[in-house]
């Protein structure tokens, strides 16, 4: 059998375990995923669309070497899709094909289609499973788009890693999975949950680490350039805008640039290229009506001016 990775033994290995995977985490954050995996509790992830918190359930998954099995929430998410469901297709033919043998018996056939043969795990399931002793990542994701009556399902799963299956019994994780839980904010998710969980809240990084990510997953991007994008995002988030470009949009922005083997930023190249930076027409045409004119001068009058 592979020897697996281990956990980290300290901060300083958690931030570097997630730099290997080109995960740049601030110490603050790197010491809250450190405590939930030492103290086995979920950790709830809270910020703004586009910060990084889905990754960081891709890169334990990577670093750690164990399965990420994610469960994508969305409004009327309900326990069949979530959790289990049985295979009626298959249940019912298993019933014809007794009462054609004669099988009158039942509480027999009950016994037989209600078993695991029949068990169709959807995520939630499928996390309180573990192959070879390794217990998965488990990504809850966008929690905040569900309800309240599935976060309090979530309760018994989070609080004793099992679920009760009225026809099978209660099933228990041998090993509580890595339970990271994302949020966007658009509720507040209820506070029974939350005391579940150690929290953090995922900001947008600050320019010094913005522009170490574009040099991590963009690398052909022209040094000057990606200090020029990156001032350039750093000032559009403090415009009030309908949705800020997040950490994703940056990337995606540099790629296109460096794409199309740009230098330096321009009006024209900024007014082309925007759609991949923001997202919303409002957006779009507020910045291609001027004022992302004058954000590109105090950008390049603010670089000149440090060097």
């Amino acid at each position: 059998m592979p020897d697996h990775p281990q956990q980290p033994a300290s901060i300083d290995e958690t931030i570097a375990m997630l730099a290997g995977e080109d995960y740049l985490a601030g110490r603050s954050l790197a010491t809250v995923l450190f405590l939930a995996l030492k103290m086995k509790r979920p950790l709830f992830l809270e910020g703004e669309a586009g910060v990084g918190k889905t990754e960081i359930a891709k890169v334990l998954s990577k670093a750690l070497d164990r399965p990420l099995i994610r469960l994508q929430c969305y409004e009327g998410l309900d326990i069949a899709s979530a959790v289990y469901e049985w295979n009626y297709p298959a249940q019912m033919l298993e019933i014809r094909l007794a009462e054609a043998s004669g099988l009158t018996d039942r509480s027999r056939i009950e016994s037989d289609i209600f078993s695991e043969r029949y068990l169709i795990r959807r995520p939630v399931l499928q996390a309180l499973s573990s192959a070879d002793g390794r217990a998965p990542v488990f990504l809850i994701d966008e929690l905040d788009r569900t309800d309240e009556a599935f976060e309090a399902f979530l309760l018994e799963v989070l609080s004793d890693f099992q679920v009760t299956i009225p026809e099978l019994g209660t099933i228990k994780a041998a090993e509580p999975p890595i339970v990271i839980i994302t949020t966007n904010r658009t509720r507040e998710v209820h506070d029974a949950l939350k005391r579940r969980c150690l929290y953090h809240w995922v900001d947008y990084p600050e320019a010094e680490q913005e522009l170490e990510i574009i040099h991590r997953k963009v690398p052909g991007c022209n040094e000057a350039l990606s200090q020029q994008i990156v001032a350039y995002v750093q000032k559009l988030r403090t415009l009030d805008l309908f949705k800020n470009p997040g950490v994703a949009e940056t990337i995606d922005w540099a790629t296109a640039l460096t794409e199309l083997d740009r230098l330096a930023l321009d009006p024209e190249t900024i007014s082309d290229t925007i759609g991949t930076l923001l997202k919303y027409q409002d957006d779009i045409a507020r910045i291609q009506g001027g004022e992302g004119v004058r954000v590109l001068n105090e950008v390049k009058d603010e670089l000149r001016a440090a060097g």
